[in-house]
C-alpha cells in the first residue's frame, strides 16, 4: 500500500508540468529538477500524512508512556520482522526508482531514495517506543536495516535487483478466534494475521546463471510462513478447545519477475514495478514438522 501511494502521489505532484502520456512515465536521461522536486515534496507530504494518520488511528486510543525498549524477537515466529524487512525494501525501492525517473544520480538514489523506507519505519518504531502497549524494538530496527541493505547492496554489487522480497496471503481460521488482534475484516487480516502471511525471497534464474535456458522473467522463490499462532509469545493456540502447536512452514515455488517482461510501454513498466511486490500464484512444495513434505497445485 505504501509503495502504491508513494508512486501515485509523486506522479500526481508533477502532473502539471508533464502530460500523463508515455513520456511522463519514461525516466529522464539527465537530471530533471522539477521532477526531482516533485518527488521530494510528494514523498514528504504522503509519508508525513501517513505518520499523522497512523498516530491518530493506531496509537491514539492506547496510553502513552516514557520511551522504553522491549525484546520481542521471539514473538510470532519472527513473521513481524519479515514484514519490516519486506516493507523497508520496497519503500526504499520505490524511493530510488522515483529518483531514477527524475534523472538523479545513483548516489542520490541510494542515499536519499533507498533510505526512505528505513527513515519511515524508524519513525514508526519511535511511536512504538512511546506507547505503553508496545515498545521500541532493536529487532525491528535490524529488520528495517536489512531490507534497506538488500536493495542498496544489490545495486552496488550487480546494478540490478536479482533477489526480490515478495508477499502472499490467504485467510485462516485463527482470525475469528482473536479478531481484535488478528483482524476482523479481510483488510485488517492482511496486516495482522501472521498465520495467513507468507514472505518470499524471489531469485531471478537468468540473472544468476546467465543462461538463455531460463527466460529473463522466471524466478525461483523460497518462502516462509507460520501457523497455529493466536498469541505472539506462546507456542500453542487453543482453537475450539483443541490445542494446536505453532510451527513454521518452508516453501519452494516458481515466480515471475514482472520487471523483466519486455515492453516498450513505460506505463506498463511502472505498473509492473508496483505489482512486483506480490508473489505470483503458482505450484509449490511445502515442508513443515507436522505434514512433512507436501505439494500445492496453486499456493498464494
Amino acid at each position: 500500500m505504501g509503495l502504491t501511494i508513494g508512486l501515485l502521489g509523486s506522479f500526481w505532484a508533477n502532473a502539471q508540468s508533464d502530460s500523463l502520456s508515455t513520456s511522463f512515465f519514461k525516466p529522464s536521461d539527465t537530471l530533471n529538477k522539477p521532477r526531482r522536486n516533485a518527488v521530494y515534496i510528494g514523498e514528504s507530504v504522503v509519508l508525513g500524512a501517513t505518520l499523522v494518520g497512523l498516530h491518530q488511528i493506531w496509537y491514539k486510543d492506547y496510553p502513552q508512556s516514557n520511551f522504553h525498549v522491549i525484546n520481542d524477537n521471539n514473538q510470532w515466529k519472527q513473521m513481524d520482522k519479515m514484514g519490516h524487512f519486506y516493507s523497508t525494501y520496497h519503500l526504499g525501492r520505490a524511493g530510488a526508482e522515483l529518483l531514477q525517473w527524475s534523472g538523479a544520480s545513483q548516489k542520490e538514489r541510494l542515499v536519499y531514495g533507498a533510505g526512505i523506507g528505513f527513515t519511515f519505519l524508524t519513525a514508526v518504531e519511535v511511536f512504538d517506543g512511546f506507547s505503553q502497549e508496545w515498545g521500541f524494538s532493536w529487532g525491528d530496527m535490524l529488520a528495517n536495516a536489512s531490507g534497506t541493505g538488500l536493495y542498496i547492496g544489490q545495486e552496488l554489487l550487480w546494478n540490478e535487483q536479482r533477489i526480490i522480497p515478495k508477499f502472499s496471503f490467504n485467510q485462516t481460521k485463527f482470525a475469528a478466534q482473536r479478531p481484535e488482534t488478528l483482524g476482523s475484516s479481510f483488510q485488517e487480516q492482511i496486516l495482522k494475521d501472521y498465520n495467513g502471511q507468507t514472505y518470499w525471497l524471489s531469485f531471478n534464474l537468468h540473472a544468476f546463471t546467465k543462461s538463455d535456458f531460463f527466460p529473463k522473467w522466471l524466478n525461483l522463490a523460497i518462502g516462509h510462513s507460520a501457523n497455529g499462532m493466536l498469541y505472539g509469545n506462546t507456542t500453542e493456540a487453543n482453537l475450539n478447545g483443541y490445542k494446536q502447536k505453532a510451527y513454521r512452514q518452508f516453501l519452494l515455488s516458481l515466480d515471475v519477475d514482472l520487471t523483466k517482461i519486455e515492453t516498450n510501454s513505460h506505463f506498463l513498466k511502472t505498473l509492473f514495478s508496483v505489482f512486483n511486490t506480490i508473489k505470483v500464484p503458482a505450484p509449490a512444495l511445502q515442508l513443515d514438522e507436522f505434514n512433512g513434505l507436501r505439494g500445492h497445485f496453486i499456493y498464494f
